[in-house]
């Protein structure tokens, strides 16, 4: 299952939105009505039941978008990507380091280049967002160059972290601006 948080301002995001909204909403009604705070006219059987439809809406929130958009919500390019003179590495873990807790504390530098919070589709080349990997799966979009990666579910055994800065319109830079380093996880 992929979860969705975008942070893109894309129709997915809308759509997640919208859905998020709509089940607290739900789970408000139904919530006031088990605790006799209102909705005197719905049966108490009803308010449970709306408090499972908000917990539907809730897993809608982060899984139909990517289902019906499809994986890619991405700006389109026009034309070929700007490359960029940002150097990007990785301060911490350093490469081979045994990760024996639940989390794992990184750091990254960046060189040449600003992080942006703000997404847009006027890129530069050295304005951008950091996108942070485990095994090829994308972990977080934060940006920050201090980041904080949960391990628990994390098989032990050799891993690796992408650490990649990206245009502010999440696209790669050509060619891609990119740092990875290895790590062991041991046994929870």
């Amino acid at each position: 299952m992929t979860l969705l948080l975008a942070h893109a301002a894309g129709t997915d995001e809308t759509i997640s939105l919208v859905l998020l909204f709509a089940g607290i909403w739900v789970a408000w009604i139904g919530w006031s009505r088990l605790r006799g705070k209102g909705f005197d006219r719905l049966p108490r059987w009803g308010g449970w039941l709306l408090i499972g439809v908000a917990l539907a809406l809730a897993v809608a929130a982060t899984t139909v978008p990517r289902t019906v958009l499809g994986p890619t919500q991405t700006p389109a390019s026009s034309g070929p990507r700007p490359a960029s003179s940002a150097t990007l590495r990785f301060l911490a873990p350093e490469p081979g380091v045994v990760a024996s807790g639940d989390e794992l504390t990184v750091r990254m530098e960046l060189a040449g280049a600003t992080i942006t919070s703000v997404t847009s589709t006027t890129v530069s080349s050295d304005t951008g967002h950091l996108h942070l990997s485990l095994d090829g799966a994308l972990v977080s979009m934060t940006g920050g160059t201090l980041q904080v990666v949960d391990l628990r579910g994390v098989a032990p055994g050799p891993h690796t972290l992408t650490a990649s800065f990206v245009a502010a319109d999440h696209l790669p830079f050509d060619p891609p601006v990119t740092a990875e380093v290895t790590f062991e996880r041991t046994a929870p």
